[in-house]
């Protein structure tokens, strides 16, 4: 990486996320699982806006699908006037379909700001120590004083991976929730396949990479998908997990004297 990207990004969103992380933690009577997890809540409450404009998005091409079928088949021959159409259509709704990944591009610098800060933040030998100071804000004295971060919690050390599996098994079931239901049903088949196919390789790609990284990062991602999932729900609904809303409809019917099955 180029020194002037690398000093842009140290000075725009590095320093501030490390210095931030452990003034933090300061707050949170020194336990770096909480500020972990507040840092998590303040990063998405700030998104919260983009990511409903996102989900908003997402059902509405998803009650599109007709149309947009109809479309393909009628220029089908035809490319040029296919993508004018679909994007009249995207107009007419009011719908950008970039939009849907807004949320997710930004959470990756995110990621790997966190990731460097946890490192680095419980340096524990000299020249770790010496790197980390050199980062803190010399006008705010509180960080220098609260370093180097305990990273013990539970059985956990938040600065290696879970060695017993279990932080990797909750990131990777909360983002199998979370993809299926923020996954609209499809009546285009190869559609429905591709998304099918993501519903389990985003989910195993991610329960394999906490298994190689720190596991406070691992907490990162797994409460961030436990605030997708609470905000999904009430903007869309269960979505594609019929389990439960088979069990929520069996419930309304017993509610009324009958179960349907």
């Amino acid at each position: 990486m180029p020194d002037f990207i690398t000093a842009i990004w140290n000075t725009v969103f590095f320093n501030p996320m490390l210095n931030g992380l452990v003034l933090l933690y300061g707050l949170a009577f020194h336990n770096l699982a909480i500020t972990i997890v507040v840092f998590t809540l303040l990063i998405r409450g700030a998104m919260l806006p983009l990511t409903l404009r996102q989900l908003r998005s997402t059902k509405a091409m998803s009650m599109m699908q007709p149309k947009l079928q109809e479309i393909q088949k009628r220029y089908a021959n035809d490319k040029q006037r296919l993508a004018q159409e679909q994007m009249r259509l995207y107009k007419e709704a009011g719908v950008n379909p970039l939009g849907c990944a807004g949320p997710t591009i930004l959470q990756f610098p995110i990621w790997i700001g966190l990731y460097q800060s946890i490192t680095l933040a419980l340096a524990t030998t000299p020249d770790a120590l010496i790197n980390l100071s050199k980062r803190l804000y010399d006008w705010l004295p509180q960080v220098h004083q609260l370093v180097p971060l305990n990273s013990q919690f539970l059985w956990l050390d938040l600065g290696q991976p879970d060695q017993f599996f279990i932080i990797p098994v909750l990131v990777g079931g909360s983002m199998y929730l979370q993809q299926k239901m923020s996954t609209m049903p499809s009546t285009d088949e190869r559609q429905a396949q591709m998304n099918q196919t993501m519903q389990y390789t985003m989910p195993l790609m991610f329960m394999f990479m906490t298994l190689n990284f720190a596991s406070g990062l691992a907490i990162y991602w797994f409460i961030s998908n436990a605030v997708s999932i609470v905000v999904q729900y009430f903007v869309t609904g269960w979505g594609s997990l019929t389990w439960f809303k088979d069990r929520k409809s069996t419930r309304l019917n017993s509610s009324h004297g009958y179960i349907s099955y």
